[in-house]
């Protein structure tokens, strides 16, 4: 009896081994499978983005961030003290979102923690939680490119700036991948990958570190020293139309997501409008010298010092009496400018701030980035025509500017800009003006930085700089009020120009507001360490005074 027991038993276990084994084998596996197998997504590498010389101004690191299974953990409340300690986080807060989530299986405790706390809780052994491997952002310049570069979310998403302009390029495509978890979650094998991950493509930019640390440093000296509210610089290279540097003011580092505040995000050299003023008298007298009417030793009279215009009045800081052409730039004359528009026109004058760029946005990729406004000619009053004159009535971006000056500094041709380094120069090339005439009018600015002109601490030692200063009255509640912007753009060497550097510094209130006073020493600075940065050659030498150095000789042993 006892032997047929054991025979039926051993018969009953073979049987039960034939019925799991082989004749539902397949069934019993997708059980298994669907209990122990997991496809994963494996992240993709988010593009680094680099400057011009192959230096890494964002970069993403690999992080972990802890998850739990909602119906699995709450099985083991007596344990939520521990893991919410070491998280960081309140106990309360922990059961609440548990609790919440109670009919899911997946829900994240905390994204991108340290390594360190990572690994504190995973010695807990608590079943159900788990961590995931994710990719955090991190921008080693920190604040110097805030503004241009942007920001992403927790998610690797792009938010602000390039990270947001090509997010797609920059993202790549995540991978899957096949594996087997034990009943805490944790991967105990990888079976196969189903889908390798594509990173995300190198953004490699036209800017040059060194130039925007150096822009950044200046500009930020700038402002606090003259406790403005905000400033822009823009540099760019004259022969590529390639951005070198934009800086802004104020700024946060992008590493702190608790800095991430509106005021600290906004790109102001493409987004903030304003009126020019007086930056735009020498696109007034290239106007005025390719209309065939004037050249640079025409004289104009501008006695008293003020011009009426119907029932309004266009003043002069002073009677400059009578000037000449190219020193209507160098005193900055309203008067003459305005005379000058007034003689020929008012298409002309419209014609060639719209094709220098003015009410049209340069589409390079910004996000936010604002056109300006330029009212068509046949809207202008007669006061109006005046006003366009010397910078008031129409608005533009420190980016646009920057690209009119460019213009000058190219011999009168305009290219296109550019945020992207380029490999060889832009075909796509517009004639603005004769070289001539642009030639012309750079030697008329280089009057403004002598120190006879508005701005001679705009001038760079062993370089000849071409330049004009602006001081704008800003508008508050549709008035214009006793703030002021102070703007400087220029270019370097005068002769053949590399740069152009604009420079606006927003609201001073240190007791100075004139661009030749506030602007032009950042801009001195800024320019001066580019040039030599990039090695341009020095265009001006410096006299000796041999006697001074003969005398020298004679006091020494």
């Amino acid at each position: 009896m006892v032997v047929g027991l054991l025979l039926v038993g051993t018969l009953g276990i073979l049987a039960r081994a034939v019925y799991l084994q082989i004749l539902n084998k397949d069934f019993l596996q997708d059980q298994g499978y669907e209990r122990f197998l997991r496809v994963m997504e494996i992240p993709a590498y988010r593009g680094v983005i680099k400057d011009r010389h192959g230096e890494p101004l964002a970069v993403s690191s690999p992080v972990d961030s802890v998850w739990a299974n909602p119906k699995k953990l709450l099985q083991y409340s007596d344990r939520l003290g521990e893991l919410a300690h070491t998280l960081g986080i309140k106990t309360a807060e922990l059961e609440q979102r548990l609790q919440v989530k109670a009919d899911k299986e997946f829900a994240y405790l905390r994204r991108q923690v340290p390594p360190e706390i990572a690994q504190q809780v995973m010695d807990l052994h608590i079943p159900g939680v788990a961590l995931q491997r994710e990719y955090r952002r991190y921008y080693p310049t920190a604040e110097v490119t805030s503004h241009l570069l942007g920001f992403t979310d927790i998610d690797d998403i792009g938010q602000e700036g390039l990270e947001l302009t090509f997010n797609k390029s920059l993202q790549g495509i995540p991978g899957k991948k096949r594996v087997i978890k034990d009943r805490l979650g944790r991967t105990v094998e990888n079976l196969e990958s189903v889908l390798l991950p594509v990173p995300g493509q190198t953004l490699v930019l036209s800017i040059d570190r060194r130039i925007q640390y150096l822009a950044y440093r200046e500009l930020k000296a700038a402002v606090q020293e003259n406790k403005a509210s905000s400033g822009t610089a823009v540099m760019l290279d004259v022969r590529t139309g390639e951005i070198l540097a934009m800086v802004n003011q104020p700024a946060a580092n992008p590493n702190d997501r608790n800095q991430l505040r509106s005021e600290f995000l906004r790109n102001r050299s493409v987004t903030d409008v304003y009126e020019p003023g007086s930056t735009v008298k020498p696109f007034t007298i290239a106007m005025a010298l390719e209309s065939g009417a004037y050249r640079p030793t025409t004289l104009i009279n501008t006695s008293p010092g003020i011009l009426k215009v119907g029932r309004n009045r266009v003043r002069d800081v002073h009677n400059y009496g009578l000037i000449d052409v190219a020193r209507v730039i160098s005193k900055s004359s309203n008067v003459g400018a305005s005379k000058i528009a007034l003689s020929l026109p008012a298409e002309k004058l419209w014609d060639i701030y719209r094709r220098l760029g003015f009410g049209s946005a340069t589409h390079i990729g910004f996000s936010g980035e604002q056109s300006g406004v330029l009212h068509h000619y046949s809207h202008w009053s007669a006061i109006g025509h005046a006003n366009h004159s010397f910078g008031y009535g129409f608005s533009v971006t420190s980016l646009q500017l920057a690209q009119a000056y460019a213009v000058l500094a190219a011999d009168g041709i305009k290219r296109p800009l550019s945020i992207l380094r380029l490999d060889e120069p832009p075909r796509n090339e517009e004639r603005i003006m004769s070289a001539a005439t642009a030639r012309q009018v750079r030697t008329m600015m280089e009057a403004v930085v002598s120190d006879k002109g508005t701005a001679p601490k705009a001038a760079v030692a062993g370089y000849q700089v071409a330049g004009k200063t602006g001081t704008v009255h800003k508008i508050v509640d549709g008035r214009y009020t006793t703030r002021y912007l102070s703007l400087f753009a220029g270019m370097a060497p005068a002769d053949h120009p590399r740069l152009v550097l604009v420079v606006v510094i927003d609201d001073p209130r240190a007791g100075h507001h004139y661009g030749g006073q506030v602007a032009a020493p950042a801009f001195s600075a800024i320019m001066s360490g580019a040039l030599r940065l990039l090695n341009v050659t020095p265009d001006v030498v410096p006299t000796v005074n041999m006697a001074s150095v003969a005398a020298d000789r004679a006091r020494k042993p």
